[in-house]
C-alpha cells in the first residue's frame, strides 16, 4: 500500500457529478492508424514500467483517513482503453468526442485512466485521448507518464509481459494499521517541526512573515462575484485548441526581455480581451484574476505520479489595447508576484490535510472550492520533450492538453510544449462558456501583436 498525499487526496474531495477531475491530452499520429490489437500489445507492454497504471485508490472504512493505492485485482487493459471511428466529413468531430469522454467520471472501482484510440482523422492521421484522474498526476507527471507510456524511436522492440500478479486486496485491519502508522508518522513529523520553530525563533518569524504576505496576496483578492467567467457550472465540456512557435515566444521574449510566461499571459490576457467584448461588456479597467500552478518537483522526483504544485495568481489587464504596454504591466506584476511568497504560502495551506483527518481536510477543500469568488480562470503551462515520441512506430505529431475545471471557473487553459511547437487546450463549460472561438482568435492574435511588436523594437 502507498498513502496518497493530501493534495493527491484533495482532487479526489473537489470531484462531484458536474466536475470530474480528468485530466488528459489529445496526441495526433502520422498515419495509417495501428489495429487496436497491436495498440493493446504496445500499452500492454508499456504498462509494466508504470506501476501505478494497475493500481486502484482504496477509501478508508468511514472515510477516517486518507485513501490509499492498491493493486487492482479485477485489472483488465480492456477496461481502460477503447476504440472509437470517427465520422467522415464531419467537422469538430474529434473535439466532440473528447467533450464527451473527457466530462465522464473515471470508475474508482477500478484503475483511474482511460485510452481511446481514434482513427478516421483527415490526412490519414489518427489521434490518442488519453484520460487520467488529477489524484495521479499533475502536468509534470502526467509528461512522465506519456514519455513512459510511448518510444522515443520509431522501431523499439517490445519487452516480453512481466507476468504481474496483484497483490491480495488488504483486509479493512489491514488498512486500520497502515492509517495508523501513517497518522502517527506524521503528527512526528509536524512535533518535530514545531520544536524547531520554537528553538529558531527568529527564522520562525521572518517565515511567518513571508507566510501572511503571500497568503494575502493570494487568496484575499477582491470579490468578482459579478464577472461572467465565473458561476455554477454544469455537466458537458466544450473543449477548443490551438498552438503557436516556440522559436516566436522565444523571439518575443528575447526582443522584449521577460519569460515564456509574461509572454503566454499577455497572449491570452488578448484573448479574454476579446472574449469579454464580443459579450458586450466593458473592458476599461477590468482585470482577470488566474490562478497559475506552479510546479515544486525536484529534478530527482520526476517519474514519481503524484502531485506537487503550488499556486500563485496573475492580474490579466484587459483595458491595455498596445501589446508592449500590456506585456510591460504583466511582467511587472509577475515580478512583484514572484517577490511576495505566494508559492511557498501556497505550499502550506494544500498540505494542510497532512497535519489534520482527512474528514476534515476533505470538507475544507470542497467548502473552499464552492465558496472562492475571486478567481475567473486557470492557466497552467508545462514543458514536454522537445523529441519526437513514437506509440506503434507512429510519430506523434501534435499534443493538446486537457485540463478541468470546478467549482465555479468557467474556463480553464493548459499549455504543453512539444518539438519546437506551444499547444493550447482550452476547457469551457458548455452551457455557461460555450463561445470559446473569440478567446482562440484573440490568444492567437495577442502572439501575432507581440511578434510584430518585438521586431519592430528590434529594428
Amino acid at each position: 500500500m502507498e498513502r496518497l498525499s493530501s493534495l493527491d487526496a484533495v482532487f479526489l474531495a473537489i470531484e462531484n457529478r458536474v466536475s470530474p477531475m480528468n485530466i488528459g491530452s489529445v496526441s495526433i499520429f502520422e498515419g495509417p492508424a495501428p489495429s487496436l490489437q497491436s495498440t493493446r500489445a504496445f500499452v500492454e507492454a508499456k504498462i509494466q514500467l508504470v506501476p501505478r497504471c494497475r493500481q486502484r485508490v482504496r477509501e478508508a472504512l468511514w472515510n477516517a483517513a486518507r485513501q490509499v493505492w492498491i493493486d487492482d485485482v479485477n485489472f483488465n487493459l480492456d477496461d481502460h482503453l477503447h476504440h472509437a471511428s470517427l465520422p467522415p466529413e464531419q467537422h469538430l468531430a474529434l473535439e466532440q468526442l473528447v467533450e464527451r469522454v473527457m466530462a465522464q467520471p473515471l470508475d474508482r472501482s477500478r484503475a483511474l485512466w482511460e485510452m481511446w484510440v481514434v482513427d478516421g482523422l483527415a490526412h490519414d492521421r489518427w489521434a490518442i485521448v488519453s484520460k487520467v484522474h488529477h489524484c495521479m498526476v499533475d502536468g509534470i507527471a502526467g509528461t512522465d507518464l506519456l514519455a513512459a507510456m510511448m518510444d522515443r524511436a520509431a522501431s523499439v522492440e517490445v519487452p516480453p509481459s512481466d507476468g504481474w500478479i496483484p497483490d491480495p486486496e488488504p483486509s479493512p485491519i489491514k488498512i486500520a494499521r497502515f492509517a495508523t502508522a501513517a497518522a502517527v508518522g506524521s503528527a512526528w513529523i509536524l512535533a518535530r517541526r514545531v520544536v524547531r520553530m520554537v528553538f529558531h525563533f527568529r527564522s520562525t518569524w521572518t517565515r511567518l512573515h513571508d507566510f501572511v504576505a503571500g497568503a494575502k496576496g493570494l487568496w484575499f483578492q477582491p470579490s468578482r462575484r459579478d464577472s461572467r467567467l465565473t458561476g455554477p457550472i454544469g455537466p458537458h465540456r466544450r473543449w477548443e485548441h490551438t498552438c503557436i512557435s516556440l522559436g516566436d515566444v522565444a523571439t518575443i521574449r528575447d526582443c522584449l526581455g521577460g519569460t515564456v510566461n509574461d509572454v503566454v499571459l499577455t497572449a491570452i490576457s488578448r484573448g479574454f480581451r476579446e472574449l469579454v467584448n464580443s459579450r458586450g461588456e466593458s473592458i476599461d479597467e477590468r482585470t482577470i484574476m488566474a490562478l497559475v500552478p506552479v510546479s515544486i518537483r525536484a529534478p530527482d522526483e520526476h517519474g514519481h505520479l503524484d502531485n506537487r504544485v503550488a499556486v500563485t495568481h496573475a492580474l490579466l489587464p484587459l483595458g491595455i489595447n498596445d501589446p508592449l504596454e500590456a506585456y510591460a504591466a504583466i511582467r511587472k506584476h509577475l515580478d512583484d508576484v514572484k517577490r511576495s511568497h505566494e508559492a511557498n504560502a501556497s505550499n502550506v495551506l494544500l498540505h494542510v490535510g497532512d497535519f489534520t483527518p482527512q474528514g476534515v481536510a476533505a470538507a475544507v477543500a470542497r467548502a473552499v472550492v464552492r465558496g472562492q469568488r475571486n478567481l475567473e480562470t486557470i492557466v497552467t503551462n508545462v514543458r514536454g520533450p522537445q523529441s519526437p515520441l513514437y506509440l506503434c512506430g507512429s510519430r506523434m505529431l501534435e499534443a493538446y492538453p486537457f485540463v478541468p475545471i470546478a467549482g465555479r471557473i468557467r474556463i480553464a487553459i493548459a499549455l504543453w510544449s512539444y518539438c519546437g511547437t506551444l499547444y493550447f487546450g482550452i476547457t469551457g463549460d458548455r452551457d455557461a462558456a460555450s463561445d470559446l472561438a473569440p478567446l482562440v482568435l484573440g490568444i492567437n492574435r495577442g502572439f501575432e501583436s507581440l511578434l510584430n511588436a518585438a521586431g519592430a523594437a528590434a529594428n
